[in-house]
């Protein structure tokens, strides 16, 4: 079947399993494909033997050695990228092929990117943002001429995002050179399966090749000893952190994951107090370390050095950590498809069982765990939204063109209709993205800084009009964009990673905070850089950063509500974690109401901090913050008032101190018919639009950020940002970029598709409305979130007990 493949599966003493034989055989005849397995199976050799083997066969039928570059492999991490090389590099070194692999990402020095592009390598394993940045050098399309195969890895982690459209536009720009381009995606499995693969692969005969191996998981809730009948965020996940200790000392290597890096932080440092041994045998990994501190951190969990490490999503992508028998996740995992990759850390080989531990932050979440187990038995997978009309990625791609070989706009139009992103973009939308380049367009034509592009007369092509413009845009290309972050630094100069300038704005003089696992203070702030000594205070702030916050998935979400049917039917068989929080569940009926999973309770409760309103559809926290507007809005059209508006995943609380008859107009609030004009009238879209509109404008180029270590003060990117935003607004509203930012709020802020989806599910369910006479365990967690705002942290626990103490002696 496949000469390179028996001959190394031979010598290692493995059997290829049916799906690896099936990709090398589509590869063998030329054909595109998305190929799905579980974890730890072998997807990159299905890939990488077929694209060998098709190597040497040309290259014997031409009776020649084929040079230049052959494959582009994508990834969209820079730890995945180095596992992809080192497993391609051993193939090639145990079967002696002159099949030569390089790295390129944000690490590979100038120097050896400038080799690369002189003397090819066969293989290229790389970034979406690198590609781009190839794309944007005067030889590209030389660099190029020979490529034969491209692999998207992880094609499921880029599709719901920008890069997933940088790709799209990379592949048909390409494909103008060989349109025989094979291009293949790998991909866990997500519930648009079908169209994940047509948006990588468009207007091409191509084939799903999905495996029917069933990847054995060992799902376990983490309990603690009683059960809190009114739960606050946050409040337990610590306090189970003896239960922890144990399950990391009796497997080889555990990874911790958290749904933020503050979280992650605060993990390693109680790991650390809780058990001085875990010294030097942990480790902390999250995306705002330095690279330095990451890549040793993956090179000791390759070697099997490390008992445990904790983690954020900067270690969920493919890469195979033979060493890692145990994952446990910290918290709502907040998506089925999010859990499972997790989970498939450990146990990376054939025929192992995947095992993770779920640890509840508070009591009510230890149903997720009975809700995963549903979830993962019913193949409840989430579908992964991809992006499109993104005028602010075309504007920059534009760019990128125009600084490689010139840009031919006839030429790209056509080329961009190719893409799922960008097929329904007009003639006259393209002419403004153009002219926005030339000259700033309708509203900006007087300032010269908007006058990029200017058309060259012997070729007729598009180009640059300083190489000042070139340089700036290579700076920027990316659709990742974050507050602006200030590099942390030792005193002797080792650098430690980056936080967020407004976190350090915010420190106190001599206060100390934690980071890298370590306690520091600062010495000096110069520009960008926060130079800091080690501190010996044993107490000091976790850095916060912005882009942690998201609510549960709408399948997540589904699993949740079905358990509510199942409460009474297993509580003494199915699922351990409903038999647990019986006595919670049981309060809740005494003091309200236990809804079906076909019914909505609403709950309105007076208490001396006013007039409770406590909605629970189960849909997640942003979908929450949107209908909780809406029925603010709704309510305040029959009877003026002012609301205060808190929510969690579970529900949302509209808190006024006015009372108001809610048992006359309750059905009326849930209501589909109007709901498009509400959503208009009741959310502030304008600001929330604002605020999206600042990663717009860096992405398309409008602003710039700055020069490495010169970076622009993010309250200046914020006022510049919001500049042309009401310029726009003012005399420009029809301006693309201005309606993409609305479009954005819409589809992902607010989720109006989902939202759309819970209104008409809560229209046919029967809603309960209950007015008990204190808060219920539903409701505390709800109203806690609100109370915590209200006061600072020591007022915050120590009223909330007291007010918990108050309830539970009911």
């Amino acid at each position: 079947m496949n000469n390179f493949a028996d001959v190394f599966y031979h010598n290692q003493n493995w059997e290829p399993h049916p799906f690896q034989k099936q990709t090398w055989k589509s590869i063998k005849n030329g054909e595109s494909g998305l190929l799905n397995a579980p974890t730890g199976y072998g997807k990159t050799f299905a890939i990488w033997f077929g694209i060998l083997d098709y190597y040497y066969n040309q290259s014997l039928k031409e009776k020649s050695s084929r040079k230049g570059l052959h494959t582009l492999w994508i990834t969209p991490l820079r730890a995945l990228s180095k596992e992809i090389f080192l497993a391609t590099n051993r193939v090639s070194e145990e079967l002696d092929l002159d099949y030569r692999i390089e790295l390129r990402t944000g690490d590979t020095s100038s120097a050896v990117r400038q080799k690369q592009v002189k003397n090819s390598p066969e293989a290229l394993i790389t970034t979406p943002e690198s590609v781009h940045l190839l794309l944007a050098t005067k030889n590209w399309r030389k660099f190029f001429e020979n490529l034969e195969f491209i692999v998207v890895d992880e094609w499921h982690e880029l599709i719901g995002s920008k890069r997933g459209v940088m790709i799209e536009l990379a592949i048909q720009t390409l494909r103008e050179i060989n349109p025989n381009l094979k291009i293949w995606g790998i991909s866990a499995t997500i519930g648009n399966l079908d169209q994940a693969k047509e948006i990588l692969i468009p207007h091409q005969v191509s084939t799903l090749i999905k495996s029917n191996i069933k990847k054995k998981i060992d799902v376990k809730t983490i309990f603690p000893e009683d059960v809190e009948k009114y739960p606050s965020a946050g409040h337990l996940g610590i306090k189970l952190i003896d239960k922890v200790v144990p399950i990391i000392l009796e497997h080889n290597s555990t990874l911790l994951f958290t749904n933020t890096r503050s979280q992650a932080e605060i993990w390693y440092q109680k790991l650390i107090d809780v058990y001085p041994d875990f010294a030097g045998q942990i480790a902390l990994h999250h995306g705002s370390l330095s690279d330095e501190l990451r890549l040793w951190v993956e090179d000791a969990l390759h070697q099997g050095i490390l008992k445990a490490v904790v983690c954020t999503s900067s270690l969920d992508l493919g890469v195979d950590f033979r060493s890692v028998d145990c994952v446990i996740q910290i918290g709502s995992a907040k998506g089925i498809a999010r859990f499972l990759q997790r989970a498939g850390r450990s146990g990376h080989r054939p025929d192992e069982t995947s095992k993770i531990y779920f640890l509840p932050t508070h009591s009510l979440e230890i149903m997720e765990g009975s809700s995963i187990k549903f979830a993962i038995q019913n193949h409840f997978i989430e579908d992964r939204l991809p992006y499109i009309r993104s005028f602010d990625l075309l504007i920059q791609y534009m760019m990128t063109m125009a600084i490689g070989e010139g840009l031919d706009g006839k030429k790209l139009y056509q080329q961009i209709l190719q893409t799922h992103a960008y097929n329904s973009v007009s003639e006259e939308e393209f002419a403004q993205c153009l002219a926005l380049l030339i000259h700033g367009g309708k509203s900006l034509t007087a300032y010269d800084d908007f006058h990029k592009l200017i058309k060259d007369d012997e070729d007729d092509l598009y180009k640059p009009v300083s190489r000042k413009i070139s340089m700036q845009h290579r700076i920027s290309i990316g659709a990742i964009v974050s507050n602006l972050l200030m590099k942390v630094k030792m005193v002797g100069g080792k650098y430690l990673g980056s936080v967020e300038e407004s976190f350090i704005s915010r420190l106190k003089d001599n206060e100390a905070f934690w980071f890298s696992g370590r306690p520091l203070e600062i010495q000096q702030i110069k520009y960008n850089e926060v130079i800091v000594r080690p501190s010996k205070k044993r107490k000091g702030t976790i850095p916060s950063w912005m882009g942690g916050r998201f609510g549960i998935s709408q399948n997540y979400g589904d699993a949740i509500r079905h358990m509510f049917d199942e409460i009474d039917k297993t509580i003494s068989k199915k699922y351990e974690e409903l038999r647990f929080l019986k006595p919670l569940f049981d309060e809740q009926r005494l003091k309200s109401y236990l809804p079906k999973e076909n019914e909505l309770l609403v709950e309105y409760i007076h208490t001396k901090n006013g007039y409770h309103l406590l909605v629970y559809p189960y849909e997640g926290k942003l979908v929450h913050e949107g209908m909780a507007a809406i029925l603010a809005y709704r309510i305040s059209q029959i009877q003026p008032m002012t609301f205060s508006i808190s929510s969690n995943d579970y529900g949302f609380e509209l808190l006024s101190d006015q009372d108001f008859p809610i048992e006359d107009y309750l059905f009326e609030l849930f209501e589909v018919k109007g709901l498009s004009e509400d959503i208009t009238q009741g959310v502030n879209l304008d600001e929330m639009a604002r605020r999206r509109f600042r990663d717009i404008a860096s992405i398309s180029g409008l602003i710039f950020n700055g020069y490495p270590g010169k970076s622009m003060k993010t309250k200046h990117l914020q006022a510049n940002a919001s500049l042309f935003f009401g310029v726009f607004q003012d005399y420009e509203p029809e301006n693309l970029l201005f309606r993409q930012a609305f479009d954005e709020v819409y589809d992902f802020q607010l989720e109006r598709g989902r939202m759309q989806q819970a209104f008409e599910r809560i229209e046919n369910h029967e809603i309960i409305l209950r007015k008990p006479s204190k808060l219920t365990p539903f409701a505390f967690p709800i109203f806690a979130e609100s109370f915590r705002e209200r006061y600072s942290n020591e007022d915050w626990e120590t009223r909330l007990k007291r007010l918990k103490d108050d309830l539970t002696n009911v």
